[in-house]
């Protein structure tokens, strides 16, 4: 056992989400991104099930314990022995940390498994993690959620419960991403602008949207809206759940979320060089517009012909003269598309 802290500084990421929220991936297109920036980087696969991956893993958590012989030996499924081998992996921390040791001149990858009980309330991952922050080395949580979520308002609700209770059980810094984002609309249009699914300032507004889900006035229907908005006034009375959006083929959306990954795990305050009289210059200069932010990505990856804020609940068109009976009319489509272009026009 290691009677001393490590003071070999390691700065990198812990790409942890869902199953098929795009962790290996991200992980293979961040490495080349990072390599193109002349960082030295290493990924470490700690996913004992994840048995093909693109890239060359600096070390594999099967070098130390395989998920089928934990399955054979102790009798267990795919999820249990999945749990025992992370259960094992935070008995056996010395092995991380040596690993972590070789690397001390690279920025790191942890390529996590994708069960979520390990992030929402088991303790194996959190104590993995907190013995690598007690050792000095700086890891940001990078939480990923598939985009198209979005387009469907009982799971993006769902989406941040997970989001949350992740954050309150890693205590660790964490950026939330919305991966895919090339795909948001694949599984049917928004109801809002992209920037509400990204800011998460007001999420009751999507309970109208879920009588669509649950056609009727059953009992379930109604429990489920009642659960619904407890879930949304819990987030919104934590006020910590936010996504920034990211597409690993893009490399502008890919630079924006290192930029909030390295301000997050402190690499750009010094990074492996320590910090010097220009951290508080490298804070302020982080600054970008909103249109900066989701402006591009909602124009290269949503429909072009999006006034979501318009769309009465359920409906995936513009409002028409009925739906505007006994109020103000609406212009006419040629004056809607003029102040379109006149508005980007005075943005330009």
């Amino acid at each position: 056992r290691r009677l001393f802290f490590s003071w070999r500084m390691v700065f990198g990421q812990v790409v942890i989400g869902p199953p098929g929220s795009g962790k290996t991936t991200y992980c293979e297109g961040m490495r080349q991104f990072l390599l193109g920036l002349g960082r030295k980087v290493a990924v470490i696969n700690l996913d004992p099930a994840n048995e093909t991956l693109p890239y060359e893993p600096a070390c594999d958590v099967s070098q130390l314990i395989s998920l089928e012989n934990a399955a054979r030996v102790c009798g267990l499924g795919p999820n249990g022995a999945l749990v025992y081998c992370i259960e094992y992996l935070a008995s056996n921390t010395d092995w991380l940390l040596d690993e972590l040791d070789k690397l001390s001149d690279h920025y790191v990858l942890l390529d996590m498994p994708g069960q979520v009980e390990l992030y929402t309330h088991h303790g194996g991952v959190r104590s993995i993690l907190h013995a690598l922050q007690k050792h000095n080395h700086r890891f940001t949580a990078v939480h990923l959620v598939d985009a198209h979520h979005c387009s469907d308002a009982s799971k993006f609700i769902s989406v941040l419960l997970v989001t949350l209770s992740t954050m309150v059980q890693l205590e660790m810094p964490q950026v939330n991403l919305l991966s895919k984002i090339d795909l948001i609309e694949s599984y049917g249009e928004l109801a809002f602008n992209l920037d509400f699914y990204t800011d998460v300032l007001d999420p009751e507004r999507l309970l109208p949207f879920l009588e669509d889900s649950h056609a009727g006035d059953s009992e379930f229907a109604r429990k489920h809206k009642k659960l619904s908005a407890a879930i949304c006034e819990l987030v919104q009375d934590f006020s910590l759940v936010s996504f920034g959006a990211i597409c690993i083929h893009d490399r502008e959306s890919v630079w924006a979320a290192l930029r909030s990954i390295d301000k997050a795990n402190g690499y750009i305050f010094g990074g492996l060089e320590g910090a010097d009289a220009s951290v508080f210059a490298c804070a302020a200069s982080e600054v970008e517009w909103e249109d900066e932010r989701f402006g591009t990505v909602q124009e290269r990856y949503m429909r072009g012909a999006d006034l979501s804020e318009l769309l009465p609940p359920g409906s995936g068109r513009l409002p028409t003269n009925e739906d505007w009976a006994g109020g103000p009319q609406p212009p006419h489509d040629a004056g809607v598309v003029r102040l379109m272009e006149t508005t980007r026009d005075v943005e330009t």
